[in-house]
């Protein structure tokens, strides 16, 4: 018999429920909506008067060469991030999920990075990549490759898909490790009575059976890359050289912070958010098909 939940004050379920709803309005519907209603605003030099000028920010953003350079940045850059990251985590969780002498403590490492704050992950390959004083970067000049991700545009943005490849994987890693150990090892163990070498029991049995998984992380990474990398960038070459790796969201805060134009700024963050919600809508729409639950 299915046990339901009864509260005998129906005050209380509101009053739960009110901490987290104040939260999303303040924090997000509140934000959103005043990002939304700049959008259609002109704000003079000074700060002090705005002008209603309905869509003309976004008409001059769309005549605009440089946000379609960024569009395309984003495009190259959450692709690339998107991939090695999965497929770095989903490598790493077969590899771990293995009876293994010191699994545990392998799952562990991986984990870790996690826990390492954009911006903080972004100095750190910094460091390491840094053509002057940097480890990696002195060992590649070393070799004979003229390695400056300071002025040359392709080197800063694979130090930066580096970077926020590695800060991504350990969370796609948790996931994919956690949907290999629910998958029932007799299934695995009755294909291979049968004959199936392991890269066919993993295409046809586990990674099917991992489908939802992958499908909820890619639904994840993708908003990971179009909002949560902006520290990374940041930090690392600040959009540049010559906004070679300038993303859509860092593009906002420039235009927006550093350039004064908030209209603007505001009008691409409105595009920006619509983005994402068409990607996930998409997804949902066409990916989720192929999950198999």
């Amino acid at each position: 018999m299915e046990k339901r939940s009864v509260f005998g004050n129906r005050l209380l379920p509101y009053l739960l429920l009110a901490p987290q709803l104040a939260i999303t309005i303040v924090f997000f519907y509140w934000p959103a909506s005043q990002a939304v209603w700049m959008s259609f605003r002109i704000q003079d030099a000074f700060g002090i008067a705005t002008e209603f000028v309905w869509f003309e920010n976004y008409t001059e953003l769309f005549k605009s060469r440089a946000y379609y350079e960024a569009m395309w940045t984003t495009v190259v850059f959450s692709s690339w991030v998107t991939v090695l990251s999965m497929g770095t985590a989903l490598l790493l969780a077969v590899m771990a999920d293995k009876q293994i002498r010191g699994a545990t403590a392998y799952r562990t490492l991986l984990i870790w990075p996690y826990a390492v704050a954009p911006a903080i992950a972004g100095v750190l390959w910094l460091f390491m990549f840094q053509p002057s004083l940097g480890m990696v970067g002195r060992s590649l000049r070393a070799m004979g490759i003229d390695w400056n991700p300071l002025l040359d545009g392709n080197h800063a943005m694979i130090l930066v898909i580096l970077a926020a490849t590695w800060k991504q994987i350990s969370y796609n890693f948790l996931f994919f490790l956690a949907g290999l150990q629910s998958i029932p090892k007799s299934l695995i163990e009755a294909a291979a009575i049968d004959g199936a070498r392991p890269a066919r029991r993993f295409w046809t049995i586990v990674f099917p059976l991992l489908s939802p998984t992958t499908f909820f992380l890619l639904v994840v990474n993708v908003v990971y890359v179009f909002f949560d990398t902006f520290g990374i960038i940041d930090a690392i070459t600040k959009g540049g050289p010559a906004t070679s790796t300038q993303t859509l969201v860092y593009k906002v805060f420039s235009d927006g912070r550093l350039g004064g134009d908030l209209g603007g700024s505001a009008a691409q963050s409105v595009i920006l958010m619509a983005i994402v919600i068409g990607l996930t809508a998409i997804q949902f729409r066409y990916v989720e098909r192929k999950v198999t639950y």
